[in-house]
């Protein structure tokens, strides 16, 4: 329904769920067309979105170790559920096995959906009129909230927001969004330095106890002064 409320044609929509299995860059898409963004800037920030997916692919592609010819079909259901269930397997039968079952009947059913909410959106009409327009960055948000674990993460997405939205007013739709990726090279550039900071100025090791004999620490072995008999 996002889509076809964002102008998109049913065929389209069903070709974009067909060629793009991934959420987060199909939401983050059409919420760029749907503002009147230029087509090649939304599919720049979908494309960036997904570049986490190639990073899954170096892991599964150890865990899966399929023929040559295959990868290329696998490489499409790459994505963060099927990623999951694999790496909770704890052999390589049981890793393909739930890979593909995740992986197919995942596929399967987001693009019946896909097919469904488009012809769904088609027969209500005027799908602005249902505010459908905010969905995209609903689901968007709601997929993203629960990464945000640590103190990074969540500086990172502020920082995101802020040079998103204050960009937005200055600048053609769809570019405040590749904008707001420095985010994170650059909360990452500060919590290096910090932590190179922080490493420098911790001790070396040397040894803060007190030498043998000093006030206040009996050497080992020595009698104490008073002993048991004389209390």
């Amino acid at each position: 329904m996002t889509s076809a409320g964002s102008g998109l044609t049913l065929l389209q929509t069903c070709a974009l769920s067909l060629l793009v299995f991934t959420g987060a860059s199909q939401f983050a898409l059409v919420g760029a067309l749907a503002a009147g963004g230029n087509p090649l800037t939304a599919a720049a920030g979908a494309f960036f979105l997904g570049v986490r997916n190639a990073f899954y692919g170096l892991r599964l592609s150890q865990l899966l170790a399929l023929p040559r010819a295959v990868r290329p079909f696998a490489a499409q259901w790459v994505i963060d559920e099927t990623t999951a269930v694999a790496l909770a397997q704890p052999t390589r039968r049981s890793v393909r096995l739930g890979f593909t079952v995740t992986g197919l009947s995942l596929y399967l059913l987001w693009n019946l959906t896909t097919l469904l909410g488009a012809v769904g959106a088609e027969a209500i009409g005027d799908t602005d009129a249902w505010g459908l327009d905010a969905a995209g960055p609903a689901v968007f948000l709601a997929l993203l909230a629960p990464m945000l674990k640590s103190t990074t993460e969540r500086a990172v997405a502020g920082i995101a927001v802020l040079l998103g939205l204050g960009l937005l007013p200055v600048l053609p739709a769809g570019v405040p969004v590749l904008v707001a990726a420095l985010a994170a090279p650059a909360v990452l550039y500060v919590s290096g330095r910090r932590g190179a900071a922080t490493a420098a100025d911790a001790p070396t090791g040397a040894s803060h106890e007190a030498p043998p004999g000093a006030p206040g620490k009996a050497p080992a072995g020595a009698p104490n002064d008073v002993s048991r008999e004389d209390r």
